[in-house]
């Protein structure tokens, strides 16, 4: 089955959430405030998708980081600490579907998003 990772009040996890139910498309939702998040479930996004792509760096948590929590984000280890310190640092929505993962929602992926959830 497929799970979709997120925070309920983010924009982008909530239209992901809205098209998958148009789309008729059954999933799990895993809210990462409620339901938590482990080093291995954080590492494994990590491993998967790469920190340079799970960690965003533009987002309003990230910049309220100094400059040597940013720099410790660098490191895996680092940047798991981080994701469990603070989910909302994760960009989102994470989708996760057997052993695959794929990350975001935008309009140009969403073909390709609702062959590989509905497969």
């Amino acid at each position: 089955m497929l799970t979709l990772y997120g925070i309920p009040n983010c924009d982008t996890v909530k239209k992901a959430r809205t098209w998958l139910e148009g789309q008729g498309i059954a999933y799990k939702f895993h809210d990462f405030r409620k339901d938590g998040l482990t080093a291995e479930l954080a590492g494994a996004m990590l491993d998967a998708l790469g920190g340079d792509q799970v960690i965003n760096r533009r987002g309003t948590t990230w910049r309220k980081f100094d400059a040597a929590r940013q720099a410790a984000a660098e490191s895996r280890d680092g940047a798991i600490a981080l994701m469990l310190a603070e989910p909302s640092v994760i960009k989102r929505p994470v989708w996760h579907k057997g052993g695959d993962w794929r990350l975001g929602f935008a309009p140009k992926d969403q073909d390709a998003i609702g062959t590989w959830a509905a497969a």
